[in-house]
């Protein structure tokens, strides 16, 4: 592996909005030492030794930076620890995607090495390039943001998630990654179980959308390669053109499935101006500043870049609220039965009983 596989040393003075690792989290740490030896053989061209600082604001996998005696830097990738979701954090999975995209969709970072040796951090792991740009996360971005700048930031944002799923989901590169027949089916039962797996407490809301979602599936529209968590804290942008998306990150979620699945995904994150304000406070980026577009102004955009007849959406985006829901359940669970020690996750059980509340407002509507 080349010099030119890994970023060049961190400047002295990040711009602001770029993510900053800092000291790991109490049970978080990675062995220095094994580590180290790992990297030296696996990864010639760095130079011990080596610093290992923690990306502390992700909620599933664990991301680390590592940097070099010279100043290079990779990132490294692991599973959250006590994570009972078999399929969740696979991380030999996450490579054989990244690895299939990297001729494909430049956008993605680039593999480097993997390792499936326990005995080195204690699970299974890999490395990729450092994709260094801005990232907008929560609700009040770190950057001044003028409308008509905001608005093509989002234009390009879905048009990027087009563009993902403009590529040929029968490309030998991508074909063993899914079988999107069924996909539909097989989300709304899989996620329903995996609440019920979860369960902490009892919530209505949840229970009476997961009913309606197996009443109302509809028919597949089509097959795609989906990143199944299309948000603005997965995007990398470029600081010196805000509007144009150097990368995507977090692909561990991907398939081959339903691309409308992956649309509405994007739209349940997106939170606007007229929203409940307990909904903007879970935000994940700057969806409601001024000049932002509306969900429906995004699934408007998304079909004429597309061509996809998106119908009324409305299975989409409620059933998106729902999977959003179980997946901070899960979280919740794992905090509740101290298998983490983050306190972010602590409020995590409002936030589930706020999406069904929403889910089930999409559903009454009967549009997105």
């Amino acid at each position: 592996m080349n010099e030119s596989s890994f970023s060049g040393a961190t400047p002295a003075a990040a711009p602001a909005a770029i993510d900053q690792a800092r000291s790991a989290r109490a049970g978080e740490e990675l062995p220095l030492e094994p580590l180290s030896a790992w990297l030296s053989s696996a990864l010639p061209a760095l130079a011990p030794p080596y610093t290992v600082l923690q990306f502390a604001k992700g909620h599933s996998n664990l991301t680390y930076l590592v940097t070099d005696a010279a100043g290079r830097e990779l990132v490294l990738r692991r599973p959250p620890r006590g994570s009972r979701v078999k399929t969740a954090h696979d991380m030999g999975r996450e490579v054989r995607v990244l690895t299939a995209l990297a001729p494909l969709f430049p956008r993605a970072p680039k593999p480097l090495a993997s390792c499936d040796d326990l005995a080195v951090i204690g699970a299974p792991f890999y490395v990729m390039e450092r994709l260094r740009g801005t990232i907008l996360r929560g609700p009040s971005p770190a950057l001044a943001l003028a409308p008509e700048e905001k608005r093509a930031i989002d234009r390009a944002l879905i048009d990027t998630l087009a563009e993902l799923h403009r590529l040929d989901p029968r490309a030998k590169e991508l074909a063993d990654l899914g079988k999107p027949e069924g996909y539909v089916e097989r989300q709304v039962s899989g996620w329903t179980r995996r609440y019920q797996e979860s369960k902490t407490d009892e919530i209505p809301e949840i229970d009476e959308t997961a009913l309606w979602l197996a009443a109302h599936r509809p028919r597949e529209s089509g097959a795609a390669l989906i990143h199944n968590d299309f948000k603005f804290d997965n995007v990398v942008l470029d600081p010196s053109r805000l509007s144009r998306v150097l990368g995507v990150l977090d692909w561990e979620m991907s398939t081959l499935g339903d691309p409308l699945m992956d649309l509405g995904t994007a739209l349940a994150y997106w939170v606007e101006d007229k929203d409940r304000d307990e909904l903007k406070a879970f935000a994940f980026g700057p969806t409601f500043t001024p000049g932002s577009m509306t969900r429906r102004e995004l699934a408007q955009r998304y079909a004429q870049q597309s061509g996809r007849d998106l119908g009324e959406g409305t299975f989409y985006l409620a059933f998106a609220m729902f999977k959003n829901a179980v997946v901070a359940q899960q979280i919740y669970a794992r905090y509740k039965a101290g298998l983490t020690t983050d306190e972010r996750f602590a409020a995590l059980l409002f936030g589930v009983k706020l999406l069904g509340e929403e889910s089930l407002q999409v559903i009454a509507r009967g549009h997105i």
